[in-house]
């Protein structure tokens, strides 16, 4: 597909410095681009990059201190990641998958109800009860369980399972692999014995949320383990049974959070992050990767280390770490010294 640069910036509202007429027939990163492809500068820490970059034209940013043209022409946009990616959709369109086509090797009860347009993909099994809106996609080996309320629009990729009686909003997307409702990790020791607890509850999650691949969502022992609308979680992800994650949280790779602990909007965890059982964290906060929480944040604060603190806390602790060994040195002196004056 050959296209201008006037024609891209048009598809991503930029604004053209250089020659608009330059033909470019593919998007690359800076690395890989060539002669004729169009690249994205994200930032002036890339700018080297720009200029050992074979590429023809750049999308870049929209600022005062914005990347030079270097003889090429580019299109200044407020986000050059998001508008690269838009240009990317358009050079390398992928045929869109059909629509209310249910497979003929897949299960569906009798009693469920699929909205108009709804997919369902060769072995995929959608069990009693269960209600699934329109234009949604079931791909292979999914399962269903009973009485499960689906929203429109979803996309549940190949192998995502989900139990009995769970509630999933409009536009939500579950990755491969990804279990939702299983049972919570609830037991009672009597007498040196675990005993099960009864995980009654279910799993409820709210519109345009993303889960990556892999990642489990547990059921609540009595009520809702519940994920806010515009949450996205990342692959490997393990959320505890009754569990309240807020809207627009960011939760990275392997983030595990115990059984009721509590977010509040706009939170991000970054990888590794664990969050013992019960602790609440208040909108906006932030915690380093690999921390380890076992107390409450409260609103607003970012969080590091293990056990997690303030962040200028542990700074200031990491610093005086880092003075351990002259520290010791000096100490060691003084040791010296008044062992000598005492003989």
């Amino acid at each position: 597909m050959n296209v201008t640069v006037r024609q891209l910036a048009d598809w991503v509202r930029g604004e053209v410095l250089g020659n608009p007429e330059l033909a470019i027939s593919n998007a690359r990163t800076l690395g890989d681009a060539q002669p004729g492809d169009i690249t994205f500068v994200e930032s002036d820490k890339n700018v080297l990059a720009w200029h050992m970059s074979k590429a023809s034209a750049a999308v870049v940013p929209d600022v005062p201190e914005s990347v030079p043209e270097n003889g090429r022409p580019v299109i200044r946009v407020a986000d050059p990641l998001m508008a690269f990616a838009k240009i990317v959709q358009h050079l390398r369109p992928r045929p869109s998958e059909p629509h209310g086509d249910v497979s003929p090797a897949a299960h569906v009860h009798p009693s469920a109800h699929l909205g108009a347009g709804v997919t369902v993909g060769p072995f995929a099994v959608i069990g009693e009860g269960v209600e699934v809106g329109a234009n949604s996609t079931i791909h292979a080996g999914v399962t269903i369980g009973r009485f499960c309320k689906i929203g429109s629009d979803v996309t549940f990729h190949p192998r995502v399972v989900i139990y009995d009686d769970c509630r999933i909003g409009d536009r939500v997307t579950l990755h491969a692999g990804v279990v939702i409702g299983a049972d919570g990790f609830g037991y009672r020791t009597v007498d040196m014995v675990h005993h099960k607890v009864p995980q009654l509850g279910w799993v409820e999650i709210e519109s345009d949320v993303e889960i990556g691949a892999n990642s489990t969502v547990d059921r609540g022992t009595f009520g809702p383990t519940r994920i806010g609308a515009g949450t996205k979680l990342d692959n490997l992800v393990q959320v505890g049974h009754n569990v309240r994650v807020g809207k627009h949280n960011l939760f990275c790779s392997q983030v595990g959070i115990a059984g009721s602990c509590v977010t509040g909007d706009h939170v991000v965890l970054a990888g590794q992050v664990g969050l013992a059982d019960h602790v609440i964290l208040g909108a906006g906060v932030a915690v380093g990767a690999q921390s380890g929480v076992a107390t409450d944040v409260p609103d607003g604060q970012h969080a590091l280390g293990s056990p997690a603190t303030a962040y200028q806390e542990q700074l200031r602790m990491l610093a005086g770490l880092r003075r351990l060994p002259e520290l010791r040195g000096e100490l060691k002196k003084i040791k010296k010294q008044l062992d000598a004056e005492s003989k």
